[in-house]
């Protein structure tokens, strides 16, 4: 289940209601201590980073033991998330599971809780840049090969995408965030639109304004989304917008 960007106001009532019944909670530690309102005098599991199949597995043994339980993700489970490492352990495990409004008797049930993803709560707080195709882009390579990361980010620039790309940079991954910027250069301009947003929702938000030829210049960490604008995006005020077209369609 998808808790939001981090503040428990961005919550949806499904994952409210859902934390309020279940016999127990697993999930990274940070994402439990962020929603520690929400549950407490709840029995929790919490596992550290890069444990996700540790989390799975808890989830998964829990309810074969016929405790109900949330699988927290942090944004949306479904997106950079633990929804499909759940389905791919049960149909790996061959254990019979049904979706909750299927109906079907026997095997787990499961329900993908949605929250609000990193990407719409970043943009929520940059204006509308979004508002035209975009792709989205993780620029870590612990699961995916750095080559093909490569060709995603030369694909989605050549397309005229905007590009919304999750995990920046760490202290262990410096340079892939400029390789990233060096790519999108050869497609667009430099003073293409750029917004880092850093803790969306969260008490350590930050939000930062920038362009495509300064973006290795803004403080970025794991915590950011850098919103790298199209051919038609620009910055209004203190605010980045992508135009849909409507301008071209009706007089406005």
């Amino acid at each position: 289940m998808g808790t939001g960007p981090g503040n428990e106001f961005h919550m949806s009532g499904r994952a409210r209601e859902v934390l309020g019944f279940v016999d127990i909670v697993v999930g990274y530690k940070t994402y439990l201590e962020i929603i520690e309102p929400v549950i407490q005098g709840k029995k929790t599991l919490a596992t550290g980073m890069t444990k996700e199949v540790d989390r799975v597995e808890a989830a998964i043994d829990a309810a074969l033991n016929g405790q109900s339980c949330a699988l927290v993700s942090g944004g949306d489970p479904g997106v950079y998330a633990m929804a499909g490492l759940v389905l791919e352990i049960l149909a790996t495990r061959k254990i019979a599971c049904n979706s909750c409004d299927a109906g079907a008797e026997g095997g787990l049930s499961v329900e993908v809780v949605p929250g609000i993803p990193a990407l719409c709560a970043g943009a929520a707080l940059l204006g509308a840049p979004l508002t035209h195709d975009f792709a989205a882009i993780s620029l870590s390579d612990l699961l995916t090969p750095w080559d093909l990361i490569e060709k995603r980010i030369a694909a989605a620039a050549s397309a005229d995408f905007v590009i919304a790309i999750y995990n920046p940079k760490s202290k262990k991954r410096d340079w892939q965030l400029n390789r990233a910027r060096e790519i999108i250069l050869e497609h667009r301009g430099g003073t293409t639109p750029v917004g880092v947003v850093t803790g969306a929702m969260r008490e350590n938000q930050r939000i930062q304004l920038s362009s495509l030829q300064d973006l290795d210049k803004a403080d970025v960490g794991m915590q950011s989304i850098v919103f790298i604008g199209n051919s038609s995006t620009f910055i209004y005020g203190d605010l980045m917008i992508t135009p849909r077209g409507y301008s071209k369609k009706y007089d406005i």
